[in-house]
């Protein structure tokens, strides 16, 4: 990619000033060198990754692009993804830049999703196109450019600074005060089929808590199916991977 390839692409995104692309980007090194990845200037050979990644080794009977979308979410804004129509056990991902791109790499190559290790790769594809009028797609490529649900589309966004690998504990915000963790508890099991190991609200603030889920592969899918659930009349909740544990 040309040098500034990544502002370029950025820069061509509404509602982004070079002020807050400047700012994101610089966020997004920081968060790949707290994870403890190397940088493309700390290691000359390493591929250079653009802002699209290959998915492959998908479970194809249960993947949808809205999983994708939650997953590699986590560590970045996902603006559309691609569920090949002719090999459903592949996809494409598009980050909003290649830093993000580089985080969700590092962070979900071989990672069991649905009883299948995934593999994510850079991909040659400068972007996701959406299917022409009259082209087979059965709703597998969809657009998030404009989702609500992006974690990082705020400059200066504190979900910068917690940005973990997948694990066990997941973290839970935005948690009503009339809802116990009972409640919770068992809306996690019937919506996920896992077990739920431990929970712990946060001492100092009741609408954050852990839940610990009985394996990495429940974790991963309690992630998925449970951000943004919603819990009362108007509100949702927010979950992501923690590096701590109960």
């Amino acid at each position: 990619m040309p040098r500034g390839g990544n502002m370029g692409m950025l820069a061509g995104l509404p509602g982004l000033s070079m002020s807050a692309i400047g700012q994101a980007q610089a966020q997004a090194m920081a968060a790949l060198g707290a994870s403890g990845i190397r940088l493309s200037g700390q290691q000359h050979h390493q591929q250079q990754v653009g802002n699209v990644l290959l998915v492959s080794n998908l479970n194809e009977e249960t993947v949808t692009p809205d999983a994708l979308f939650t997953l590699f979410g986590v560590y970045g804004d996902v603006q559309r993804v691609k569920i090949l129509f002719n090999k459903k056990d592949n996809a494409l991902v598009q980050m909003t830049d290649g830093q993000q791109a580089q985080l969700a790499l590092a962070h979900l190559d071989k990672l069991k999703l649905y009883g299948k290790a995934i593999r994510v790769a850079p991909s040659k594809h400068i972007g996701v196109q959406m299917p022409k009028d009259g082209q087979p797609d059965a709703g597998l490529t969809k657009d998030y450019s404009n989702s609500p649900l992006h974690r990082f589309k705020k400059p200066g966004s504190k979900n910068y600074q917690n940005i973990y690998a997948p694990s066990l504990t997941l973290h839970l915000s935005n948690i009503p005060a009339n809802i116990s963790e009972e409640d919770i508890k068992v809306a996690f099991e019937e919506k996920t089929g896992g077990a739920v190991q431990a929970f712990k609200f946060f001492a100092k603030d009741r609408k954050m808590a852990l839940i610990q889920m009985a394996s990495l592969d429940e974790a991963v899918s309690a992630l998925i199916a449970m951000h943004n659930y919603q819990l009362g009349d108007a509100n949702h909740l927010r979950v992501s991977f923690s590096k701590s544990t109960i």
